[in-house]
């Protein structure tokens, strides 16, 4: 176990006590030595952690301590490392530069063990299909989702048929080979999902939908029965 892994265990283990607990059962719970735990508790205390007692006594974390460098475990960064990569290689260009963003933010403030991990992580994320519909119009939809606006779309049919619609977009799923948006649609009166590479014109309107985009996400995971993530 890394160092850094070692004392982000100890701060999770002193955050899950409100009491003092004692120095052998912080130990015994860490599987290290005393010696390893005295030597942590003053490493915490000198980064800024007011971890209050003393061998044979206890010790207890007082509330408001954050170690930004030590959000992460292991394991952690191995699903942020991952996920980003696959946002990078399977979503549109502005949200894979974004990904690429955010793991290199998350490196800078890493210890550089865990930050080694990030370097030489081998969960890789094989070639895919491209996709159709993506960078034009996979930004226009994240943007109107968050700011809960109506959009315009031109959707094709299976025989390439098209109507004009115009629907209240609060989701967008990515499966392997498809995106598909998740929407009230005015002209039909209900819930309607559109795959992306069948819009074949899209505007964002200046009009938000009359629903919070979280009541309408949960009144439609109710009706389709789709758990929560």
């Amino acid at each position: 176990m890394s160092r850094a892994q070692r004392l982000l265990d100890l701060i999770q283990v002193l955050r899950g006590h409100r009491r003092a607990i004692r120095g052998s059962a912080l130990a015994g719970e860490l599987g290290v030595s005393m010696r390893t735990l005295y030597r942590d508790i003053e490493t915490l205390r000198a980064q800024g952690a007011h971890i209050d007692g003393e061998a044979g006594v206890g010790y207890v974390l007082r509330p408001g301590f954050m170690l930004p460098p030590l959000m992460f475990s292991e394991e952690e960064i191995e699903a942020l490392v991952l996920g980003s990569r696959w946002v990078s290689e399977r979503a549109d260009g502005p949200l894979g530069k974004a990904a690429r963003n955010v793991l290199a933010k998350i490196g800078a403030v890493l210890p550089v063990d865990l930050k080694d991990e990030i370097e030489r992580s081998g969960l890789l994320i094989g070639p895919g299909e491209t996709l159709p519909a993506g960078d034009t119009e996979l930004p226009l939809i994240r943007e109107a989702i968050r700011a809960e606006r109506k959009i315009q779309i031109s959707y094709a049919d299976e025989q390439g048929n098209s109507t004009w619609r115009t629907v209240w977009p609060f989701a967008l799923t990515f499966y392997d080979r498809v995106r598909v948006v998740v929407a009230w649609c005015e002209l039909r009166d209900g819930y309607r999902h559109f795959r992306t590479d069948r819009i074949v014109r899209l505007e964002v309107t200046a009009e938000r939908y009359p629903r919070r985009r979280a009541t309408l996400l949960k009144e439609w995971r109710t009706l389709r029965g789709v758990p929560e993530q």
